[in-house]
Formats: structure tokens, sequence, C-alpha cells
């Protein structure tokens, strides 16, 4: 019955995004839907307070998924 509920009421995920100054500063988090549109956001895995006013670590970053199927790519001999 649960499984049920979760179709019905389906629910869309939220991503965590921290905005960045131009020295990669962290100056505040932002859960959302959709990217926001202005400002240097980028895509985290989770939000700390002990990063802000400091660098984000690149660990913390998500990678982006490449647009491509893998099998269309060129591979460098």
């Amino acid at each position: 019955m649960a499984s049920l509920w979760t179709l019905l009421l389906h629910r869309p995920r939220h991503a965590t995004y921290a905005r960045l100054d131009s020295d990669g500063t962290c100056l505040g988090f932002k859960q959302c839907t959709t990217a926001p549109g202005n400002g240097a956001w980028v895509q985290v895995h989770e939000a700390q307070l002990a990063w802000l006013g400091r660098p984000l670590p690149s660990s913390a970053r998500v990678c982006a998924r490449a647009m491509q199927h893998w099998q269309r790519r060129t591979l460098s001999a």
C-alpha cells in the first residue's frame, strides 16, 4: 500500500546548491528542484555549515553527467 501512495503522491527531489564568490568561497546554500539561474551556484552533495566563509572542498561538488552517450564519444588513439 505504501508504494501506491508514493506513486500517487510523487514529490520532486530537491538538490542542494552552494553559492560561491569569485575566489571560490562559500557564501550560502539553497535547496531547490531546478538549478538557480542567477549567481555562481554549484551543486553539492550536502550543505555543511562549516563550509560557510571558507573555500568549498572539491569533494563536495556533484560531477555533471556526460551529455553524450558513451558510444558516441570519440576516443583518442
